[in-house]
């Protein structure tokens, strides 16, 4: 028999339910789920085989919002602008008729190059070699022109530009201005003094994935030890090194109090990113269909937006889900922020789960208003 632990505020009872309805159908199951409202938590779930409260795992591109807030600070300090085209900040990535691309552009998936030929390797991504080599890459489309969803090469851009306008890396700046002091329990780079917390992602062969194409642009190096994107997270190389496209790990917990401290604050505190930064990083850049994945999607500045497949949250709601159907948003019109990891991968690889859950939340904070 599964239970659920933790608890839910009055007013959230219809989560709880939900919650261990998903519990009571399927053995497997094992979740974590987190909200907060205007700062404060009002859910905190957990149940299913080998999932406690303490349990960090894998969420994959939600690491993609988590390194956005990196982003957003430099936005904000003034060392980045959106504006600004790529090689601004970084002259030798204009080869290739790339040198109009603007951050924002980039920032958004139109840059055409989700990989480069020969792919990396898994101990390149973090470095400034990776971005050497993207730099140096001729891109699949115009630059600009459309979009395609760069699942690991954004996290380069964003590495890059943060080692150019900072002088550190996305890591350190994520760890000193944003996890430390907000207390945040999710991880660019998870140390190595906790891992007894981490507990493997478990995840089904997907045989129409068995082979990949050597000539294919899919981002990651046919020598590397590699089957699936899904085994990334549980490579302890990988989450060491915190890779900001995939590589990140923590709790729901964790994801729900960082979108909750950069949007409202918690513990009394100030939100740490401003009204105004906030709306120049959640503006929607590109909508309709996804050259990557042919489907349709919707993206302001790295955030996922909601759309109507993709339905988590209000038209100013803002976050990114994972191949795990992990997501991470905030939603500023209800003042939340929300976290919910599997432990084993979902099928469809889409957050139906946690899009239901995020349902209830935001029903039970709007008849609370």
């Amino acid at each position: 028999m599964h239970t659920s632990l933790g608890f839910v505020a009055p007013g959230y009872e219809n989560v709880l339910a939900l919650f261990e309805s998903f519990l009571g159908g399927d053995p497997r199951y094992s979740a974590q789920l987190a909200a907060y409202r205007n700062g404060a938590p009002v859910v905190r779930l957990t149940g299913g085989p080998e999932m406690t409260g303490e349990t960090l795992t894998g969420a994959y591109s939600c690491s993609k919002g988590v390194a956005a807030m990196v982003i957003a600070l430099l936005v904000q300090d003034g060392i980045l602008d959106l504006d600004r085209t790529i090689a601004h900040y970084w002259p030798e990535f204009a080869a290739h008729g790339k040198g109009k691309l603007l951050v924002r552009e980039a920032l958004s998936h139109r840059a055409g190059l989700m990989g480069v030929e020969g792919g990396f390797g898994l101990d390149e991504f973090t470095t400034a070699g990776a971005a050497a080599r993207l730099a140096a890459a001729a891109p699949a489309w115009e630059p600009g022109r459309q979009f395609g969803y760069h699942a690991l090469t954004i996290g380069i851009f964003m590495e890059e530009l943060c080692r150019r306008t900072a002088g550190e890396s996305l890591q350190d700046v994520y760890e000193r201005r944003i996890r430390k002091p907000q207390e945040v329990d999710f991880f660019l780079g998870l140390p190595e003094d906790l891992e007894t917390r981490y507990q493997d992602v478990l995840y089904e062969e997907d045989p129409s994935q068995a082979w990949v194409d050597p000539l294919s642009l899919e981002g990651i190096n046919n020598n590397a030890p590699i089957g699936t994107i899904m085994e990334l997270p549980n490579i302890r190389s990988v989450r060491a090194a915190g890779m900001s496209a995939a590589g990140g790990v923590g709790s729901a917990v964790g994801l729900a109090r960082l979108y909750a401290a950069a949007t409202t604050g918690v513990d009394g505190g100030k939100p740490f990113l401003t009204a105004g930064t906030v709306a120049s990083m959640t503006l929607e850049q590109v909508w309709g269909l996804d050259r990557s994945s042919g489907l349709d999607n919707a993206f302001a500045v790295v955030f996922m937006k909601p759309h109507p497949s993709r339905n988590f949250g209000s038209h100013r709601a803002f976050g990114h889900e994972g191949a795990n159907a992990a997501l991470g948003f905030a939603d500023p019109c209800y003042g939340l922020g929300f976290g919910y990891i599997p432990r084993r991968q979902e099928e469809g690889r889409t957050p139906g789960r946690a899009h239901r859950l995020a349902a209830e939340v935001r029903r039970a904070a709007a008849s609370l208003s």
